[in-house]
């Protein structure tokens, strides 16, 4: 299923699957190959905990490239702000609590509120999804119902 992420998501995907392959991947053989060094494998908790973490590191890889072939990428600058959607950066008012929080609205693979980075399929970010400035948008979250006043888009 296809992903819209940002240039800046995807790049760091890229680098992240490029540490993966040439650096992790083989400090990975290597401690496989030192394990082996030590006898036998049948008892050998260091050579096991290496194949484990190889078995980690190849499931990464092969996420981090199921993602990247179905990624659509976002361009910056290169959408409409006339309304949320992928890429924008909101300005919201919490009515509730008075108080204004502004994030990214961003994929799912990039997402991390830590950042200021919602997904659009985060319960807040499909509330928003083609709403308008000045609008207020009622999300239901675990918690109960929250109101936010769009007040900027860019």
């Amino acid at each position: 299923m296809p992903q819209e992420i940002t240039a800046e998501g995807k790049k760091k995907l890229e680098d992240r699957l490029q540490y993966l392959k040439n650096v992790a991947r083989i400090e990975v053989a290597e401690r496989i190959k030192e394990a082996r060094e030590f006898g036998d494998i049948s008892e050998n908790s260091e050579y096991d905990a290496a194949k484990e973490e190889q078995a980690m590191v190849e499931g990464e890889i092969l996420e981090l490239e199921a993602k990247l072939r179905s990624a659509i990428v976002i361009e910056e600058g290169k959408h409409d702000i006339a309304s949320v959607n992928t890429g924008c950066t909101v300005k919201l008012l919490d009515m509730d609590m008075d108080e204004t929080f502004t994030y990214k609205i961003v994929g799912p693979t990039e997402s991390d509120p830590a950042e200021q980075k919602l997904s659009n399929q985060s319960p807040v970010g499909k509330a928003l999804m083609g709403h308008k400035k000045n609008e207020v948008v009622e999300v239901t979250v675990p918690s109960g119902k929250i109101k936010f006043k769009i007040l900027k888009i860019s």
